[in-house]
């Protein structure tokens, strides 16, 4: 590390090589292996990561402290993101930036119209992009001085990460009781299948999100899918 380096980190001032130096990231996520990707992504780029699984623990964090950036999945246990985004956007003092993420492709407009500054599709695991979607969006005296060569990188989260959100989906879907539930059930898995490329588990979530949206009998598919959650435990890795 040079003297520049040194001195930017004593002072937390961003670098090339730790862009997001001195910045505090509050990610609401319920998907472990999806924060594990956020926590690598934030560690890589010098900024610290807090995290909140769920809208009440999101909301507790935001009395605590005002985080420089918020990053809010939309598919939440209690409710949806959107909401979140749509309560920052609002509120005076704004949050500086607020992106969405979701792996649903309607979510990008869903956070843009709750009044997200942008969005990230998920799964994320581009260096480069992740700290291009904040940069771009700070206030210029947080952006880098000089030419600003982001470089990249590609983002492995542990597959432990993955054995956890499964652990989670079969505890939510033998306690799951009403529709509500297994609409979460759907999108939650749904997400976390599409973001370790397992195709089979990801078409069994959307087939049981379809049944719920057409009004269809959904106790054959969502036993499928719990299923289909139960080998992946006991393969102990991502299919």
């Amino acid at each position: 590390m040079d003297d520049s380096e040194l001195f930017a980190a004593a002072h937390r001032l961003p670098t090339t090589k730790r862009p997001l130096l001195g910045l505090t990231i509050l990610v609401v996520e319920d998907s472990r292996y999806a924060c594990e990707a956020m926590r690598l992504l934030c560690l890589r780029s010098g900024a610290r990561i807090r995290r909140a699984d769920c809208l009440k623990s999101a909301h507790r964090h935001l009395k605590v402290y005002r985080p420089s950036v918020v990053i809010a999945d939309l598919g939440l246990p209690d409710g949806s993101g959107a909401d979140l985004i749509r309560a920052m956007a609002e509120a005076s003092p704004r949050v500086g930036v607020i992106l969405g993420i979701s792996g649903d492709e309607a979510g990008e407009t869903r956070a843009m119209e709750a009044g997200a500054d942008g969005f990230l599709a998920k799964p994320i695991t581009s260096l480069a992009a992740f700290q291009s979607a904040i940069l771009s969006r700070l206030p210029a005296d947080r952006q880098l001085s000089g030419p600003n060569e982001l470089s990249d990188e590609v983002i492995e989260p542990d597959l432990l990460a993955f054995q956890d959100d499964m652990s989670h989906a079969a505890e939510v879907l033998n306690e799951a009781e009403e529709g509500q539930t297994l609409d979460y059930v759907a999108q939650f898995l749904g997400g976390v299948a599409r973001s370790v490329g397992d195709s089979l588990l990801a078409g069994a979530a959307a087939e049981l999100a379809d049944a719920r949206n057409s009004g269809r009998p959904v106790a054959a598919v969502a036993a499928r899918v719990a299923g289909l959650v139960q080998e992946r435990l006991k393969q102990k890795v991502a299919i």
